[in-house]
């Protein structure tokens, strides 16, 4: 008998706590499929009685990430971007728009990317959905959108500040507009549209490419190297497993209101760099060591230092967390190993 991996478990149990029963018989495409959310989506909405529609950019990545499912008559793979209109004419009830790149590097090199998937990629699925019968539309934005916190918790109503003219204010700018993007649909054609604003997620699967610290972090330990930090690691963080973030993202599509957005996060996951660093160091029985240089470069680097966000509003859906950090964590490592 195979064993099943952590992770695998975990998808399970979360199929098993969320009422998906609206879903079945349903076509539901999910962009940025082969990413860290969009592929758990998948994972999740292949244990519901739906269509389960993959759409990515990489098909060679794909058919790896989604080997379990490739040939199941419930899955089926869209090769495509979003900046570009889908050339398919499949009549989805429900979309969920999650692509769009989240590492730090793309933020500094391909900038003009991450703004055009999230606002042109936004268009291109309203303008699909309007003219295919769409039901909903989910649009994952990102807790970004507050930018600089004073350290309370961000409720949905709440704005900070976000320095625009810089490039690696891509990443939130074009989130805050693709979000007006969503409710002027809403306003101007009527589409029913949900938003989500997920914390820093973490688990496995993460690409290649990605560079952001937890998965730098994970790649040390997986090496058996002690994880170094360039700096103090003082920023503070509300971090969630990226099952529990997809537990949420359902929760929201299936129950959330019409125009409204919603905080994604686990309250008792916040914590900073440094203990991030510590507890995934921990788990593989390594250790933080600290090579601070004496200038840092500043282009590269987030401009939030403090980013924890209030989940009532979710919880109110009915949603809570199944795990803690410290299982996330175990559970990432063990998956990866």
């Amino acid at each position: 008998m195979v064993e099943m991996s952590p992770y695998v478990l975990d998808i399970q149990e979360c199929s098993k706590r969320i009422d998906l029963s609206q879903l079945e018989g349903s076509n539901i495409l999910i962009t940025g499929a082969t990413g860290l959310i969009g592929g758990s989506l998948v994972d999740v909405l292949m244990n519901a009685r739906c269509q389960v529609y993959a759409l990515g950019r990489n098909e060679e990545r794909a058919k790896k990430r989604f080997a379990d499912y490739w040939n199941s008559d419930s899955f089926h793979f869209i090769k495509g971007d979003v900046t570009k209109p889908l050339s398919c004419n499949i009549n989805f009830d429900y979309i969920i728009h999650a692509a769009s790149n989240a590492s730090p590097n793309f933020f500094k090199e391909k900038p003009v990317e991450v703004i055009t998937s999230n606002i042109i990629g936004t268009q291109n699925l309203m303008e699909y959905g309007l003219s295919h019968g769409m039901k909903r539309i989910l649009f994952v934005s990102s807790g970004e959108i507050y930018g600089e916190g004073s350290g309370k918790e961000f409720v949905e109503t709440d704005s900070g500040y976000v320095d625009c003219a810089t490039p690696r204010a891509c990443y939130p700018s074009s989130k805050r507009a693709a979000e007006t993007l969503c409710v002027s649909y809403a306003a101007e054609y009527g589409v029913d549209v949900v938003i989500a604003r997920p914390c820093h997620t973490y688990g496995p699967f993460f690409s290649e490419s990605d560079n952001r610290v937890y998965a730098q972090f994970i790649r040390n330990v997986l090496k058996g190297e002690d994880i170094v930090l360039k700096s103090k690691g003082e920023q503070h963080r509300s971090w969630l497993y990226v099952v529990d973030c997809v537990g949420a993202l359902l929760t929201i599509l299936c129950q959330g209101k019409c125009g409204e957005a919603y905080n994604v996060a686990d309250e008792k996951s916040e914590i900073s760099i440094r203990d991030l660093a510590e507890l995934i160091a921990s788990t593989a029985g390594l250790s933080v060591k600290f090579d601070i240089p004496s200038t840092q470069d500043k282009g590269n680097t987030t401009p939030i230092t403090t980013a924890l966000f209030s989940t009532r509003k979710l919880q109110s859906l009915g949603w809570q967390p199944l795990f803690s950090m410290s299982d996330g964590i175990k559970h990432t490592i063990s998956t990866l190993r």
